[in-house]
């Protein structure tokens, strides 16, 4: 049981790590992220049953993926402007598109 608890304590902050980095300079978002997270683990704090708790560990490491690898911030800057502010992380591996391969040098 203590095994299983300290993965949950981990998926916890976890989540709450990712909500920072994610809806980071956002209040709105934070609030929003941070009352659901909290609300999901408070809720369901009295599960006793393994085969369940595994299934939503299974569903909160999902959930953080999404919210890593995914989720963009954009700000509505004018009526018909938006600014984008993707991550670091996002960027890595975008590659511009090429319709003609590069020649070797």
């Amino acid at each position: 049981m203590m095994g299983t608890r300290l993965k949950v304590l981990r998926v916890f902050k976890d989540l709450h790590k990712t909500r920072r980095n994610v809806f980071k300079d956002d209040d709105r978002a934070l609030t929003a992220a941070r009352l659901k997270i909290n609300d999901e683990f408070k809720r369901n704090k009295n599960e006793t049953e393994e085969e369940n708790i595994k299934e939503m560990l299974k569903m909160a490491r999902s959930v953080e993926t999404i919210l890593r690898e995914s989720v963009l911030q954009v700000e509505h800057v004018e009526e018909n402007k938006i600014l984008l502010r993707p991550r670091e992380s996002l960027l890595l591996e975008n590659v511009p598109y090429c319709d003609s391969p590069r020649k070797k040098t």
